[in-house]
């Protein structure tokens, strides 16, 4: 078989015409159903619909990565040079003779260019996002030179989503070409739901723009602990990208302890070692299963810390009547994590429930950022008053 080389930028403008052709038909529905509604209105269900199709190219990602069809098509951004695998037949077929089981098949190749036409078609729809919401951003400052900052539509998150989707396409392509690397892929998958964060917060400052609302009020206490428990979930999140990219999640098979043990062998230095290639160990070798069971417990310790900051997060919430159905959701989607999560472990990994998984950790970073911007702490002054009346009646 020929030698291919990693970047191949030919079939680059055919890809784009794919994804232009997946992002038509949402813009067409959108366009039909809205042409009438305000502009801050049709940004927002256009937000929406972005959302949604990121979330299932998150969820589609990680089928991608489980299937290991992640060197489906192993050139950037097509397949041999082709925008699609019809036009690889041959080096498909080349390449499973050689290797029947390995990384490059028919299937996997489809399942490698579907994820990066649906990626394409994002990366569309947000180009459209920023490019109409910074139109409309300047003929509201013409038309509604009184309004309050609040209201005023705001081009700075729709800039900065299409800056990040380019960043995200760029390490795509390293996934691609760095064959795997741990830290490329755990990068991508963070990139991934930063992009979620990203287009969630847009759909809360559209609503508020469209509905002229403000947010809900928690008290200073409470917003810390949003804002910390968010923290925490981002970097449980990372730890389990960690072991899904290491591939470290059977380390352990058993619950609550790990290979008999609550505190088995583990060599958290080279488990840790965020710089090597896929399955490589200090020397040269392969990673030690020492190293891989570390991955795994660390991410295991973590989830019950998370587990218990969350829920106590959604009882807090519950109180606020505003965010009472988020706060739901945060306590149903936490319960669906840990379900999932004990069913990769007992149920030897299956693919319906690691997919379950990654979008269980996306659906509760839009849950939580959805949270987080729309509240904000008690005012120092209404604080203070609160202050006063407390002592006043007492």
């Amino acid at each position: 078989m020929s030698a291919q080389n990693l970047y191949d930028l030919s079939p680059a403008l055919r890809l784009m015409v794919m994804g232009l052709a997946v992002a038509l038909g949402p813009l067409a529905w959108i366009w039909a159903r809205n042409k009438n509604a305000p502009v801050a209105h049709r940004l927002r269900v256009l937000t929406l619909v972005t959302l949604f199709l990121t979330f299932d190219l998150v969820i589609f990602g990680a089928f991608t990565r489980l299937t290991d069809s992640g060197l489906g098509c192993p050139d950037w951004p097509g397949c041999y040079g082709s925008a699609s695998p019809v036009g690889a037949q041959l080096h498909i077929e080349a390449a499973q003779s050689a290797m029947p089981t390995g990384p490059v098949t028919h299937s996997k190749a489809w399942i490698e260019m579907i994820h990066r036409y649906l990626a394409t078609g994002v990366g569309v729809l947000i180009l459209t996002l920023a490019l109409v919401t910074f139109m409309a951003r300047r003929e509201q400052r013409r038309s509604a030179k009184n309004s309050s900052p609040e209201h005023i539509l705001s081009s700075w998150w729709p800039i900065a989503t299409l800056a990040w989707v380019c960043l995200q396409g760029a390490f795509g392509a390293l996934t691609v070409t760095m064959k795997l690397f741990p830290a490329i892929v755990t990068l991508h998958l963070l990139g991934g739901l930063v992009l979620l964060a990203l287009l969630r917060a847009q759909s809360v400052r559209y609503a508020q723009v469209q509905e002229q609302s403000t947010p809900a009020i928690l008290s200073t206490s409470t917003r810390r602990f949003l804002l910390a428990a968010s923290a925490l979930l981002w970097l449980q999140i990372a730890l389990g990208g960690w072991v899904s990219t290491n591939y470290a999640v059977l380390a352990c098979t058993g619950f609550p302890a790990c290979q008999g043990s609550f505190w088995p062998v583990m060599d958290f230095s080279q488990g840790f070692t965020l710089w090597r290639e896929l399955g490589a160990g200090h020397d040269g070798g392969y990673i030690s299963f020492q190293a891989l069971t570390a991955i795994h417990y660390v991410h295991r310790m973590a989830a019950y810390a998370v587990f218990v900051a969350l829920m106590l997060l959604s009882f807090s919430l519950y109180s606020v009547p505003a965010l009472r159905q988020q706060a739901r959701w945060l306590a149903a989607l936490t319960l669906l994590q840990v379900a999932t999560g004990l069913s990769n472990v007992v149920l030897g990994w299956p693919l319906l429930a690691a997919v379950a998984h990654t979008g269980g950790a996306a659906a509760l970073v839009v849950v939580l950022t959805g949270i987080v911007f729309s509240s904000r702490k008690m005012p120092v002054l209404a604080r203070v008053s609160s202050l006063n009346v407390s002592r006043l009646s007492a």
